[in-house]
């Protein structure tokens, strides 16, 4: 009866905490945010403009075109928190718009976090988290998360291998009987991926892109391996010599050669995994193969390559920018279930 008042008065809440994208889901209503993890602030007084409210896709839109007068930055960076106050605002900001909390109730949250989060970091998410409204704090490892997402069979005596790449870490693991067998995490991803594109511009184009322009450009051509037919680009930026702005035209195999050094990152991270991985499991992959989550996962042809270097099946998981957020999700659903193997903050009960 007590649990049945609680999620009428304040559902629980499933929180994604990405380092590009923050998605929370409602307990029994499914996601209902997916915004930037983005916050614009007044230069200088560190007030977060329109009275807290200029929090993910109004902050995006200003990152890159901002005024002296206002800064919009990310308060996470590689999946962990580098501003507190920031993050706090933010997250304030999400359960508010999320919450159904009335009378004093303050909704219970399950966050999905990188796999390679120290214990301090951990903390700082509980003591953001707690400090922005939330009343119990549980942390998820964001690769267990992905398995549940995905409708993997995590909880049998069968190996499930997930890859989910974010924007700023890749989580790779292998899964049985409910828990991580093996996992590693690495700080290349999305970002990372930009960044590369950023960088080969710079060298070989001499034009100087921002990373929203980066980018659009691996959305629009990028591939990780070749393609039936090669895509072009147009992409303006600054000359680095001359210092006016200019055109280029850009293909997908040049960028496909701009992607390759983390790519290789990712692709050894996953090698790793599968090193260290029991015998017995690893036979179960060669059936069961890899699934690919999260944001990276929708590049081109991404599967093949892995499928080509690790000779085991790979798919891509039907939604990945939400796999992650319906795993958590499905974690609230049954917390009854999941509590124990979850990290518990010190929260209210």
């Amino acid at each position: 009866m007590l649990s049945r008042l609680r999620r009428w008065l304040c559902p629980d809440l499933a929180i994604d905490l990405g380092t590009a994208n923050t998605l929370v889901a409602v307990q029994g209503e499914g996601v209902w945010i997916d915004e930037p993890s983005v916050v614009a602030l007044e230069r200088g007084t560190r007030r977060v403009l329109g009275r807290g409210t200029a929090v993910g896709k109004l902050a995006r839109q200003m990152l890159g075109r901002t005024p002296d007068s206002i800064t919009a930055v990310r308060p996470l960076k590689d999946g962990v928190i580098t501003d507190f106050a920031l993050c706090e605002a933010m997250l304030r900001y999400f359960i508010r718009k999320a919450g159904r909390g009335r009378r004093g109730w303050k909704p219970r949250c399950v966050i999905a976090v990188p796999g390679g989060i120290t214990p301090v970091e951990k903390r700082a998410v509980f003591n953001s988290a707690e400090r922005a409204g939330a009343g119990r704090v549980y942390l998820i490892d964001e690769a267990k998360a992905a398995g549940i997402g995905a409708g993997l069979p995590i909880s049998e005596p069968l190996a499930s291998m997930v890859c989910d790449i974010g924007g700023g870490t890749t989580e790779v693991a292998v899964l049985s009987l409910g828990d991580i067998v093996v996992g590693r995490s690495i700080r290349t991803a999305g970002d990372e991926l930009d960044e590369a594109i950023v960088e080969y511009m710079k060298q070989h184009f001499s034009l100087k892109i921002g990373e929203q322009t980066a980018e659009q450009l691996k959305i629009k051509v990028g591939s990780a391996f070749p393609l039936e037919q090669e895509l072009t680009a147009d992409v303006s930026g600054l000359d680095c010599v001359s210092g006016v702005p200019r055109k280029a035209v850009v293909t997908s195999e040049e960028i496909r050669e701009a992607l390759r050094g983390p790519l290789e990152a990712i692709l050894n991270c996953i090698k790793s995994t599968i090193e260290n991985t029991k015998p017995e499991l690893v036979a179960d992959l060669a059936d069961q193969g890899l699934v690919l989550t999260g944001g990276g996962a929708l590049l081109r042809n991404l599967d093949l390559l892995l499928n080509e270097q690790l000779g085991i099946p790979v798919r891509v998981d039907e939604d990945p920018l939400r796999t992650v957020a319906r795993g958590t999700a499905i974690c609230v659903e049954h917390l009854a279930q999941w509590r124990d193997s979850l990290d518990a903050g010190d929260g209210d009960v």
